[in-house]
């Protein structure tokens, strides 16, 4: 007798049919593979399909990792893609969205607290490999302060802006008063440019120039001006502009 196949309405109102016990198979198959060999074992789509399987427990979920891979690009674009551009593709609903922001959060949890462990400044490929993953996919520009103690350690991350495509508005005054509120000695200026290119622009050096000089007085040191964009990084204490 050939398998039952179930029917039902997705997240946006639509008819689907739901996962046969065929695809149950599958999915106990991916699992395992996954178990033996890690993501690696697995191309982007698969891990997107293994993701997928407690958002949609009934379903196949193939095609829509598939389909999310066509939009976005990679598994990485996927994961950081904004809500409403994740609604565009067919079949991705909130519990679809909830379980890929899960992953991000997660990692993210993960990344700044292995940099609580140590000073931030003897440990700078992970301060940046952070930067780079919590800013370089935001579509819109984010202003982040790192809190750093007398020992270079890290008391607080904080996002203290949001702004436009290309443009995010930076008050000294506020910048330097949390600094004073959290005891921080030292501080990490971070911005993103979602045009991809981390160029630092002449607002953006004498903005840094600005903090620099309210924040010396108060004992405060400005560490570094981190820029981040898809194709990279700029240090302005790196390319002498600070």
């Amino acid at each position: 007798m050939p398998d039952r196949e179930e029917s039902g309405v997705n997240e946006q109102g639509a008819l689907f049919k739901a996962a046969t016990p065929d695809h149950a198979g599958h999915r106990q198959r991916l699992r395992e593979r996954f178990r033996k060999g890690g993501a690696d074992a697995l191309p982007d789509y698969e891990l997107l399909e293994l993701l997928l399987f407690r958002a949609l427990p009934r379903r196949d979920t193939k095609a829509i990792a598939k389909r999310l891979l066509a939009q976005f690009g990679t598994f990485a674009e996927v994961i950081n893609a904004p809500e409403q551009r994740l609604k565009e593709v067919k079949d991705v609903g909130d519990s679809v969205i909830t379980e890929l922001k899960l992953v991000r959060a997660a990692a993210l949890r993960m990344m700044r607290s292995e940099l609580v462990q140590r000073p931030a400044l003897s440990s700078w490929k992970q301060v940046l490999d952070y930067l780079y993953a919590a800013q370089s996919h935001e579509h819109r520009e984010q202003f982040r302060i790192l809190f750093l103690d007398k020992r270079n350690r890290l008391i607080a991350d904080e996002v203290q802006q949001q702004g436009t495509v290309d443009h995010t508005p930076v008050y000294v005054r506020e910048v330097i008063k949390r600094a004073l509120e959290l005891s921080a000695t030292a501080i990490i200026l971070v911005h993103n440019h979602p045009s991809g290119d981390p160029t630092p622009s002449r607002a953006d050096i004498d903005m840094t120039k600005q903090i620099i000089q309210s924040a010396a007085p108060l004992g405060i040191s400005v560490h570094d001006h981190i820029i981040v964009g898809r194709e990279g990084h700029a240090s302005l204490k790196s390319l002498q502009l600070i």
